[in-house]
């Protein structure tokens, strides 16, 4: 069906965990009759949460797409994982979205992953509308989610809508509708039994008077909101002035104006689960988000020019084409990369310039995709979201675009995962299909790392939280049939020098009937930088002979180095001299040398004697005020040093230095103290010496 680009919203449904995202997403799908039964995320049906580790768990862990039609717009919806383990899923999908619905619980209000998601939106300038939902439960208080969404995060609340009574069927005064302050008339909606009934056909919402009983609440709301709009139209202003009625289609097209320049944060109502208030979030997403022709053209850089130059697309089909890949879905046959099409047509069957890997990339199909079903398309045209088969080199974050015109989106930045692990198959057999698996989890996967570590021998699998890494384990069992060992990883400690000394090291030994002589001086300090040991050649000799006598030395210094300390551990921040050294008749041969570096090198580490060095990472913790007692406290009982404090967007962030081997578990830990509230990000520093007990009791 043809479509013009002001007839299509690609939006995102955000929120916190158990909000309901996936609830409302399953209703939309019923009523707009793309789905023909009613999904429960209790039950493992929902459409969107298709994965068995979903459906078992009862939360959404990746992001899926789906689309639809409502009055005359085409909806292309994105349903985002509510887990903070899982915020790279909400990271990519706003990156290229227009629009978002955030949606709050009525009873739980503003939670951490709430001001994470609204956080996120605001970096990429993503206009929202919000839905306070589940007010049919006990303790649901609307107004309060309201005043929250003003204080904790900063925004601009505009109310269209006021519920009709708060909570469950048994109290006084129950949910049971919504005041439209648009139009000024009461919504209510058939029971659930009848939509299931019905299919979710011809069940209009009902129309009716205002009850006395809320009337001049709703007269209250409807001023404040008209109030609200006098900033934005001169037209509603005078209307309002004159007291004269104002027209509907005037206050949507105004509140539509100041929702896409992210003034003000329009706020809905009602109760997913019991279909209450879905067809009015329908509405709001057609009259108030914006379209891909709403939004400025995508910038980015000309890959071509010597010095950057920022260049523009519009969204318009007959544009060069550009599109941004936000998401990999590996699979045995061949990935499937996502594209937002920002820019002209992307055609099957032909090729596109990937300018950051300087690749031709082969399109060879390309598919809408309905959750977990998928329909072959022959184009895409700005503004689709589409699934393409053939790119090989393309990762997420990349730009696909028409070769002669080249261009380079903004990447999609992820943050850095907190917490390892190490993991080893049952099997030595399984070893390399284990490597290749995690190697497609990788591209799969942004947040996810998987490193086989020098010093230890061991793989080290990397994600954002104990979740993270219990879902990727499990996945490798249930998908790939791969039962693996997991184990806390071995923090990688190192040594360096305790002062700085000279020492010689000597070979006097008879082997078979042969005389090995040399001797080898050098000095030895520490630097205190952050670097691996080092060696030098200090001494130069003016014959041909005696300075390839003093390379050798220098190289066996270097091998000899490079074992490791007293207790085994790598040389870390150390600068090592080969000086000159007196030269026996005949001259020493290489097996000699060898002996009297080795041997120079244990001297050096026993007059210098060795300091245990461990890692240390920066932590950086964004905490409320009122849990910042709790997490210093336990910062400083993981040996941390708060090296910093700020005020940043109505929180305080922490900045420390702590040790890696006390922050294994501190994921949980610092939601457990802060009551979920608390983010932070780990990254590695700097190598400091280790307290005298780990030192006493390395083995």
């Amino acid at each position: 069906m043809a479509r013009t680009l002001e007839q299509i919203r690609n939006i995102g449904i955000i929120a916190h965990i158990d909000a309901g995202k996936t609830t409302l997403t399953e209703r939309m799908l019923f009523f707009t009759k793309t789905s023909h039964r009613l999904g429960e995320v209790d039950r493992g049906t929902t459409i969107t949460d298709f994965d068995p580790e979903e459906q078992e768990r009862g939360i959404t862990i990746y992001s899926a797409a789906v689309s639809f039609r409502w009055q005359d717009v085409s909806v292309n919806l994105i349903d985002t994982p509510g887990h903070v383990d899982f915020t790279a899923e909400v990271e990519r999908s706003l990156r290229v979205l227009d629009g978002a619905v955030v949606v709050f619980s009525g009873r739980e209000g503003v939670e951490a992953q709430s001001e994470t998601v609204w956080r996120q939106a605001d970096n990429y300038g993503v206009p929202r509308l919000a839905l306070v939902n589940k007010l049919d439960r006990e303790g649901a208080d609307f107004f309060g989610t309201v005043k929250q969404i003003e204080q904790r995060l900063g925004a601009r609340p505009l109310l269209l809508q006021v519920p009709l009574g708060m909570g469950p069927p048994h109290v006084q005064d129950p949910f049971r509708g919504l005041v439209d302050l648009v139009t000024m008339e009461l919504l209510t909606f058939p029971p659930k039994e009848e939509a299931l009934a019905a299919g979710g056909a011809g069940l209009e919402v009902r129309r009716e008077p205002i009850p006395p009983e809320v009337a001049d609440l709703a007269a209250e709301w409807r001023e404040q909101l008209v109030s609200t709009l006098f900033d934005f139209s001169d037209d509603v202003a005078e209307l309002a002035l004159a007291e004269a009625p104002i027209p509907p289609e005037l206050m949507r097209k105004v509140i539509r104006q100041a929702t896409i320049a992210r003034l003000v944060v329009p706020v809905l109502c009602g109760s997913a689960l019991d279909c209450i208030g879905v067809q009015p979030v329908l509405d709001a997403v057609a009259w108030y988000l914006p379209s891909p022709a709403d939004v400025p053209p995508v910038e980015g850089l000309d890959p071509s020019k010597k010095t950057p130059v920022t260049v523009s697309r519009p969204p318009d089909p007959q544009a060069p084409f550009c599109g941004l890949v936000f998401k990999i879905l590996a699979e045995k046959h061949g990935d499937l990369a996502f594209v937002r099409v920002y820019s002209g047509t992307l055609k099957a069957g032909s090729r596109a310039w990937n300018p950051l890997r300087q690749k031709k990339e082969n399109i060879a199909q390309l598919w809408h995709v309905q959750a977990d079903r998928r329909e072959q398309v022959a184009e895409a045209q700005a503004g689709d979201i589409v699934g393409v088969i053939g790119p090989r080199a393309s990762i997420t974050g990349d730009t696909l675009c028409d070769a002669a015109a080249p261009i380079v989106l903004e990447t999609i930045k992820f943050p850095e995962t907190v917490i390892s692990m190490a993991i080893e198959p049952e099997t030595s057999l399984e070893r390399k299909k284990l490597a290749d698996v995690l190697e497609m989890m990788k591209r799969q996967d942004p947040t996810f790392r998987a490193v086989e570590s020098e010093e230890t021998g061991q793989t080290l699998i990397s994600g954002m939280g104990e979740l993270h890494l219990e879902v990727i384990r499990h996945r490798l069992q249930r998908d790939f049939n791969l039962k693996c060992r997991v184990h806390k990883p071995r923090v990688s400690y190192k040594e360096t020098l305790g002062r700085a000394v000279t020492v010689s090291g000597e070979s006097n030994r008879q082997v078979a009937g042969q005389a090995l002589v040399a001797t080898v001086t050098l000095r030895g300090e520490p630097t205190g930088e952050q670097t691996p040991v080092t060696v030098e050649q200090g001494w130069f000799p003016e014959s041909d002979a005696l300075a390839a006598i003093a390379a050798t030395m220098t190289e066996a210094v270097r091998e000899s180095a490079e074992r490791g300390g007293l207790k085994g551990c790598p040389l870390w921040g150390v600068r090592i001299v080969v000086l000159a050294s007196p030269i026996p008749e005949p001259p020493p041969g290489e097996v000699a040398i060898r002996i009297a570096a080795a041997d120079a090198i244990e001297n050096l580490l026993q007059e210098a004697s060795t300091v245990l060095l461990e890692p240390v990472m920066k932590v950086e913790v964004t905490v409320p005020e009122e849990h910042l007692g709790d997490v210093i406290n336990d910062l400083q009982q993981r040996r941390a040093i708060i090296t910093a404090t700020e005020i940043r967007g109505g929180a305080t962030v922490l900045t420390s230095e702590a040790p890696l081997a006390s922050m294994f578990g501190y994921s949980a830990a610092v939601r457990s103290v802060s009551q979920g509230r608390a983010s932070f990000t780990m990254a590695p520093l700097k190598y400091g010496p280790a307290p005298a007990e780990t030192a006493d009791a390395f083995v």
